[in-house]
């Protein structure tokens, strides 16, 4: 076996091992650069300390009731409803308290320390301003779910609530806190140029082509989600409704980076939707503070998938060539159910972009290492980054402790022999512990007790999940194969043969790059052997871009067949030589052999997936492959879940508000998720005795039974694909 490539392309120009340390070195100031980036975090946090108003100092101060509890501080004025309908409200307190909220009182005697025993009630509101009077203890918080969300109550924002009364209450900017947005992205903009100095010589010795191929392919990530590629603008980012948990990533995300710029590190702050670990939600959370809604969360999660699609370039550059790497980019982002997660609030996301900077990192543990000792604190240092950014990928979701066994795998396949010996001691005690101590500085519900809070996470984990159908049967226990059979069947014809066409080649080179490529696919599918068998891809998204990138290779390797058919030859599969004498020489003879041929079909490949993309807008979620038959073949024959995230009933939803006489009766019993049905709010009434449905709405109609009343006809669909997601029945004229 060949040894490793340096992270630049053959003939680029290498540096030291001391210049790729990442510390900087100097005299004065830059000895003590790390003391810069704590001072602009410790600023942000005091400046927002100074500008942020607490929601219930925008309340008035109301004199004292013999009811109220004793030892608390009376509230009062409006809370903005503003959108009406069934609002969940209440508050977090750790002594009793009371809340009235339009005439409804809300009381508890003895609540609980944690926000699992937060006091709420369900209560039907219109929209506009509502009275609210708040006898509140010290400490205490205001909570509530509005209307379209149903996850951890959020904290009540101090833009909904106003000191005067409803008939003379003003709102700015309701549902925003758009300050703790921007300092959250101001210190991750700190944390990551401070990460950005660490890694200045190896971000310096990538060649410029990867940095603008890298550019390029994040550009078409971006495009692609924010904008679409279907018949209008609006088939981009959102087109597709609201999902199922967005509304829990985006409240436990509020939540959180509150409790971070607040420096409350509480186990009852960082216990909203504690089944999952932080960080993902923490990222959300910047967006979350940004707007009422789930725009700006979305457009950070399609960055997310977007520089985790990117990273690509330089990967498959290591592991084939640069043509190969760019190729691989492109598929990736192009491919549906990426494109799919790139734009909804989920821990889908930011896991495709820590596996993919991992797998790079561990790639680049031995580049440049002198053979003498000065390499030792080097590799230690790398091996201990590595990690670390494990750790982070398992402080956003569990599943992201597989990353850890992969980049083990590469480190050590990738090891030259002088260096194998040390990588093997020092990998298996650095890395395990930088991934221990990561996550659990990352989660400050551990610190306390770590040990119950993880028990208590994996156990709310473990709860069984709703039957679903799978090849013809409805199942809440899929067999092992399950994540295998969804990946074949959501991944597009024209990629899936060029996944052949690699497994064709690797069987042919058996070299250390169809290792790690196998490993790559194969490890993240462990999960099947967890109770986790769900929600199709979901929680095997890292074997997306391996699929990527093998089918890039595999084209790589058909347009050198089909150059050498034409009676040129570039040596096995196209890979570049490895010599260094004959890189500099032969370097533009080796990139075009096999040139055009590549470009038609990586030309073909684009089209063919943008068509796809097209076609399918902007239901990507449901899509399913030509070699299954597609959505409605998928559908009619039970074969896969079709409309399980909510998306299209939005449009049901849409259709019976802008159609509905006032105070109509709808049934709402064959919606499910039940909190996306967000209906005018004079729908939401109970019904007369006397009266009857008018209107159904009727969610997977394949897949989820439902009577419709007698004599009612259907009026509207959402269909994708020839599967219908939502349709709506009216009885009467």
């Amino acid at each position: 076996m060949s040894r490793p490539r340096a992270l630049t392309d053959p003939g680029a120009v290498r540096v030291t091992a001391e210049q790729h340390a990442g510390v900087p070195r100097g005299p004065g100031i830059r000895r003590f650069w790390g003391v810069i980036p704590l001072a602009i975090a410790a600023g942000l946090i005091v400046l927002r300390a100074f500008l942020h108003m607490a929601p219930l100092d925008q309340l008035a101060r109301a004199p004292a009731d013999p009811a109220d509890p004793p030892g608390t501080t009376a509230y009062a004025g409006s809370i903005l409803i503003a959108r009406g309908g069934p609002v969940i409200i209440g508050f977090v307190a750790t002594a009793p308290a009371r809340l009235t909220v339009a005439g409804e009182e809300i009381a508890a005697a003895a609540p609980g320390p944690a926000p699992s025993h937060a006091t709420t009630r369900r209560l039907i509101l219109r929209h506009g301003p509502a009275a609210l009077r708040f006898a509140a203890p010290p400490g205490a918080r205001l909570v509530w779910s509005p209307v379209g969300r149903r996850g951890p109550p959020e904290y009540v924002p101090a833009s909904s609530l106003s000191p005067e009364p409803p008939e003379r209450a003003a709102f700015e900017a309701p549902g925003r806190t758009p300050l703790d947005g921007a300092i959250g992205l101001g210190l991750l903009a700190t944390l990551v140029g401070a990460l950005g100095v660490l890694a200045r010589k190896r971000l310096a010795a990538v060649s410029r082509n990867q940095w603008i191929a890298m550019a390029g392919v994040l550009a078409a990530g971006l495009a692609v989600r924010l904008i679409g590629l279907g018949a209008g603008l609006g088939d981009g980012l959102g087109a597709a409704g609201q999902t199922w948990d967005e509304d829990t990533n985006w409240s436990a995300g509020r939540n959180y980076l509150t409790s971070l710029l607040e420096l409350d590190f509480s186990d009852a702050a960082w216990s909203w939707n504690y089944e999952h670990p932080p960080v993902m939600k923490l990222l959300a959370g910047i967006g979350a503070h940004l707007a009422d809604g789930y725009g700006p969360a979305r457009a950070l999660s399609a960055l997310w998938i977007s520089l985790g699609c990117a990273l690509l370039v330089p990967i498959g550059t290591r592991l084939y060539r640069f043509r190969a790497g760019v190729l691989a980019a492109l598929i990736a982002t192009l491919l549906p159910p990426l494109v799919a997660h790139g734009q909804i609030v989920g821990h889908e996301s930011p896991t495709i972009l820590w596996w993919s900077l991992a797998i790079l990192l561990a790639l680049g543990v031995h580049d440049y290492l002198p053979y003498d000792e000065r390499g030792l604190p080097v590799l230690r240092l790398r091996l201990a980054w590595v990690g670390a950014l494990v750790g982070v990928a398992v402080a956003s979701r569990f599943v992201n402790g597989l990353l850890g066994l992969l980049c083990a795998l590469i480190v050590v396949v990738q090891a030259p022999e002088r260096w194998r010996k040390p990588t093997l001691a020092w990998g298996a005690i650095l890395m395990p512990l930088l991934a221990i101590v990561t996550f659990c500085v990352l989660w400050p519900r551990l610190w306390g007790h770590p040990f119950a809070a993880l028990g208590a996470s994996l156990d709310k984990l473990g709860t069984l999940h709703a039957p679903e159908p799978f090849l013809g049967e409805v199942t809440a226990r899929p067999p092992h194969y399950y994540f295998v059979v969804y990946l074949v069947a959501t991944l597009p014809a024209g990629i899936l043969a060029a996944v052949l066409a690699w497994g064709v080649r690797a069987g042919r080179e058996r070299d250390r790059a169809a290792l790690i490529m196998l490993a790559w696919l194969v490890v993240p599918l462990i999960a099947s052997l967890s109770p986790v068998r769900q929600d199709g891809v979901r929680y095997v998204m890292p074997c997306l871009p391996a699929l990527a990138l093998m089918a890039a290779a595999g084209l790589d390797a058909l347009a050198v067949a089909i150059d050498g058919l034409l009676g040129r030859s570039d040596g096995p599969a196209g890979r570049a030589p490895t010599s260094p004498g004959r890189a500099g020489a032969s370097q533009s003879m080796r990139l075009a052999r096999g040139r055009l041929p590549f470009l038609a079909l990586s030309g073909a490949t684009a089209i063919y997936l943008g068509v796809t993309l097209a076609r399918t807008a902007p239901y990507y979620l449901d899509y399913f492959g030509e070699h299954v038959g597609g959505a409605g073949t998928v559908a009619a024959r039970g074969w896969f879940e079709v409309a399980w995230w909510g998306e299209g009933l939005d449009r049901a939803v849409a259709y019976v508000n802008e159609h509905a006489a006032p105070e109509a009766v709808v049934r709402r019993e064959c919606i499910t998720p039940t909190h996306l049905a967000w209906f005018r709010e004079d729908l939401w009434g109970p019904p007369a005795k006397d009266q009857r449905e008018e209107w159904t709405v009727w969610y997977a109609p394949a897949q989820r039974p439902c009577a419709v009343p007698p004599g009612a006809q259907k009026v509207f669909e959402v269909a994708h694909d020839g599967a219908v997601l939502a349709a709506v029945y009216r009885r009467g004229p």
